[in-house]
This record gives structure tokens, sequence and C-alpha cells, in this order.
């Protein structure tokens, strides 16, 4: 994993939340690195939250996020709209961003999460010719 150099930490985040949502998050982030151990990792203390990449490039090379909510975890995807999801995870209205809400460490260990992730690098780095 790379992580930009005079960045925020995402323990420095997760500081502010209760140490449940801070356990959450932590998992999460850690899903993403499990799966995708090249990714890149940028932390936005602005918005609670750490993106992940196939390269540091917010608005293109991003796949996911990890945002820390009073009491829930977004594991987001900015390209949720063209991810596959059988199980019906995916939260959101918007044009492209989908997040699945996590309220307890269970709804990480369902596969479909894992797969959602997998399938958020993979989109990403076909779009980006990678």
């Amino acid at each position: 994993m790379t992580t930009s150099e005079n960045q925020p930490t995402f323990e420095s985040i997760l500081a502010n939340f209760e140490p449940h949502i801070a356990e959450i998050a932590r998992s999460a982030r850690q899903q993403v690195i499990d799966l995708h151990p090249e990714t890149v990792e940028v932390v936005y203390p602005g918005y609670n939250s750490t993106n992940f990449g196939v390269g540091p490039k917010k608005n293109s090379e991003a796949y996911a996020y990890v945002m820390a909510h009073k009491k829930h975890v977004n594991l987001g995807f900015y390209y949720g709209v063209s991810l596959p999801d059988p199980e019906g995870l995916l939260e959101g209205t918007g044009k492209k961003l989908r997040h699945v809400k996590i309220k307890s460490l269970d709804t990480l260990a369902h596969s479909a999460v894992s797969d959602l992730i997998l399938a958020a690098v993979a989109e990403r780095k076909t779009a980006l010719g990678k």
C-alpha cells in the first residue's frame, strides 16, 4: 500500500469517534488493503475519510473510500452504479456514487462486501487501461 507523505493519518481521524465506530472503520480499511495490497491511500481529514485508488488522483483513480459517521461507517464506491450488486447492499442516489452503510463488523464479514471491493478495483483498472 502507498500513502501520501505529510498527510494526516487515518488514526488521527478516528480519534474523533466512539471506539466501536473506529473499530468498524479500521476493519473496513484493512479489508480494502488486504484485497488490494497495492492500493494508494489518501486521507481526507475534512471529510473524516480515506480514499483508495489505483493511483493518487481522487477524481479519476480512486475507487473506494471509508468514511466515519457518528453512528455508522460508509464504505463507498466512486463508480458504484456500475458494480454488480446481487445482494443489494449498495445505497445512494447519486449519478455514480454508491455506498454500503456499515453499523457492525458482521456486515464486513459478508462475502458480497469483498466482492464489491474487488469489482471496484477491476472497474478502475479497466476504465484507466491499467
